[in-house]
């Protein structure tokens, strides 16, 4: 009898609550609760439903990148294709052919999207690293091509438009304010956010990390690689449905750009400069997506090449994104010694700031030259105006920035020769706590 009770208390036991993962989510769902009551303006609430929509999108695309390894440069495809049968869904209830909530229409469009990504997935999956990406932007294409060939479908070059203010009304919801479709964007982005993340936590999340990182050791110990793969793609097919659904929704017309390549560029690289390698890096490129479009495209005209240069410079140095940074320098702050390197940050950013300073002037020069020349010589930039033509500023601006760069590689070296040498106290350290243990 002793051991019977013996064995069962082992058997059943209760795990402890993880208070820090609530007290996340918690957090979570307080932010997107409360952020339409602090940005009260219908431009701030549009601008909280798109980074929705962008987060949503570029989580699905981080299940094929970041958790899976797999490069597709036509994730566009499923968000897009999700946007069209949910905007022609809800013409059908606005025709009253069809009975559903406008609140479930984003489940429309996810439904698209997982059958799409079921049927191109079929192929596309086949194989893996450069052939897969190869196949992917070869049908991305394809669907872009199809968006002009198809006007009955796709809508030609005028797209397919719809008024969201459909069917029932329920406790007089109509999804008119945009205070009423960033709730419903809020609610599906908490629930999509949740179970993408509760699937990198179940053994077919693990065993896609370890077919991205060793496929054939995957093979060996026995799983099929590529039903992995195609189960992945599936899913984050559904998911970027129900973000494409919810663009339909927020902007009210879809057209062929929303299956484009460029628009399947702008979630690699947002995904990409947020961290792919990790989660939450995917919710940080979505918000900074946002806020390039709408906020740096208001400040000069040449944005897209600063967006180029800050993709090529995070190539460089730190090709984990914003929260591979976050990351390695939370994990030197646990230790203590993250104070050694506040002089060697600070110097690093004015040095970047300085060559920043010097190329931005060049470039709005340039691009004033090239572009707004009827205008006249004369540009303002950051409150200040000045002679597009005249050779001192364009002397000093060169000057600026070649002595930036400069400075900053001396600073970056310092500052490597210090990070090494923290990284070697943090290994003592941890050996130092094993051993007392």
């Amino acid at each position: 009898m002793a051991s019977k009770h013996s064995s069962s208390s082992q058997v059943y036991k209760f795990e402890p609550i993880n208070v820090g993962r609530w007290l996340i989510w918690g957090l979570f769902a307080l932010v997107l609760i409360s952020a339409p009551l602090v940005f009260t303006s219908s431009l701030g609430q549009m601008i909280l439903t798109q980074m929705g929509i962008v987060i949503i999108i570029c989580l699905s695309y981080n299940i094929l990148l970041g958790q899976g390894g797999m490069l597709s440069f036509g994730h566009a495809v499923y968000s897009g294709l999700g946007s069209f049968v949910a905007m022609h869904t809800l013409n059908a209830i606005t025709a009253g052919s069809f009975l559903l909530p406008v609140s479930l229409v984003p489940l429309v469009g996810g439904l698209a999207g997982l059958f799409f990504a079921a049927l191109f997935g079929s192929v596309t999956v086949k194989t893996a690293g450069t052939p897969f990406a190869m196949i992917t932007l070869g049908i991305g294409e394809l669907i872009w091509a199809m968006s002009l060939i198809f006007p009955g479908f796709f809508g030609g070059e005028a797209g397919v438009s719809g008024n969201r203010i459909a069917g029932s009304s329920p406790f007089g919801i109509t999804f008119g304010p945009q205070i009423q479709l960033y709730y419903l964007s809020a609610f599906y982005l908490f629930i999509c956010t949740a179970l993408m993340f509760a699937f990198t936590r179940t053994p077919l999340g693990r065993i896609l990390n370890a077919v991205r990182d060793n496929p054939e050791r995957v093979e060996f110990v026995g799983y099929d690689t590529e039903r992995v793969r195609y189960i992945a793609f599936m899913v984050a097919g559904f998911f970027a449905g129900i973000g494409g659904a919810i663009a339909a929704l927020h902007f009210e017309i879809v057209t062929s750009e929303n299956v484009s390549g460029a628009r399947s560029t702008v979630y690699l690289l947002w995904t990409f400069l947020g961290g792919a390698t990790f989660f939450f890096g995917a919710i940080i490129g979505g918000v900074m997506a946002v806020l390039a479009f709408v906020m740096f495209s208001e400040l000069t005209k040449a944005w897209l090449l600063y967006l180029g240069l800050l993709f090529l410079f995070m190539v460089m140095y730190a090709p984990g994104g914003f929260a591979g940074l976050i990351m390695m320098n939370l994990r030197v702050a646990s230790f203590g010694f993250l104070r050694k390197l506040w002089v060697s940050y600070l110097a690093l950013g004015v040095t970047a700031m300085v060559a920043l300073l010097g190329a931005s002037v060049m470039i709005e020069m340039i691009y004033h030259l090239q572009f707004d020349g009827a205008l006249g010589d004369e540009l303002k930039f950051l409150s200040m105006t000045f002679n597009a033509k005249n050779f001192d500023i364009w002397f000093g601006s060169g000057f600026l920035m070649l002595t930036g760069l400069g400075l900053f590689e001396l600073c970056r070296k310092q500052f490597l020769q210090e990070w090494g040498e923290i990284q070697e106290d943090i290994e003592n350290e941890i050996k130092r706590r094993q051993a007392l243990s």
